[in-house]
């Protein structure tokens, strides 16, 4: 084989630069920073909250559903902090819609007495709308059981509630979630227990772990009630943990646990759940939450 002439190799010295080069590889066999144009990869801005969204899907429990607000045992979807069509609620749907829109654009799919194991299957029917909010507020029913013993636990409360998350991301990836947290309920037996009718209410099994002998000061009574409210602190910090992985979801900060209500806020068919009142002062919060500049810290 004949040797190469002078100018022979310095020609193939000159490609051979030129393609290290292009290669993005240095004379070490480092990696040198990619040139423009060879569509290298560059960390996208995290997605901006939109403080207007245009339609409104709510996931939950009875709170959502209004029930007790207008008649005895019965929902009332109108009063819904939520989606409700009340003008005494004034609810976020119409905060954020106007009535005619929170009419055609809102839809409520919480069901009375479910728990945080039943929100994967209201998040699959919410995400079918492709919403561009969805509201979360469960977990009362979750701590509200027969006995302390049988409250959800804290495991299974983040597992499902994980699995809900990502029922909608797959289905609705851009959809925003604000997330309520679970009420006080030891504020709700010591305000509701000073009425006379509301304990004759609550004899009747209504979240007996919490409201159970109303009047029963002893020390495993206290520990009972003491057990019930840290597990709803354990779930609101679930809940707080959860929602900070997704980049489009705010939780209230505990806005909602951390409201004073008193028995102006409560149904007096029950002393349970939300009043008008109440449902407008929940609507308020979410309102707040939604609206704020910036994530509530």
């Amino acid at each position: 084989m004949r040797k190469p002439s002078s100018r022979t190799r310095a020609a193939l010295s000159l490609v051979a630069a030129v393609v290290l080069g292009v290669a993005g590889c240095d004379a070490g066999g480092g990696n040198a920073p990619a040139p423009k144009g060879t569509g290298a990869r560059t960390a996208r801005p995290a997605p901006v909250w939109n403080r207007s969204p245009d339609s409104i899907a709510a996931v939950g429990d009875s709170i959502t559903r209004g029930f007790d607000a207008c008649t005895v045992l019965s929902d009332c979807p109108e009063v819904s902090w939520a989606t409700g069509s009340d003008t005494q609620v004034d609810s976020l749907a119409v905060r954020l819609l106007g009535a005619a829109g929170a009419a055609e654009r809102s839809w409520n799919y919480a069901v009375t007495g479910a728990r945080m194991a039943d929100l994967p299957a209201q998040m699959d029917q919410a995400a079918a709308h492709t919403p561009g909010l969805v509201t979360v507020m469960v977990g009362a029913n979750d701590a509200c059981r027969s006995s302390a013993r049988a409250m959800t636990s804290v495991a299974s409360f983040r597992t499902d509630f994980e699995e809900a998350l990502r029922t909608l991301r797959e289905a609705s990836p851009k959809t925003q979630v604000y997330v309520a947290s679970v009420p006080n309920l030891k504020r709700l037996w010591s305000e509701g227990r000073a009425d006379p009718l509301g304990k004759e209410v609550w004899k009747l099994g209504i979240c007996p772990s919490m409201l159970s002998g109303a009047d029963d000061l002893t020390s495993a009574a206290v520990l009972r009630r003491d057990r019930v409210q840290q597990r709803v602190v354990e779930y609101n910090k679930v809940l707080k943990e959860v929602c900070a992985k997704d980049s489009r979801c705010r939780f209230d900060n505990d806005a909602v646990y951390d409201y004073r209500f008193g028995t102006d806020q409560l149904s007096h068919w029950d002393w349970f759940h939300p009043s008008r009142d109440g449902q407008a002062r929940l609507a308020a919060i979410a309102y707040r939450t939604i609206t704020a500049a910036n994530p509530v810290a």
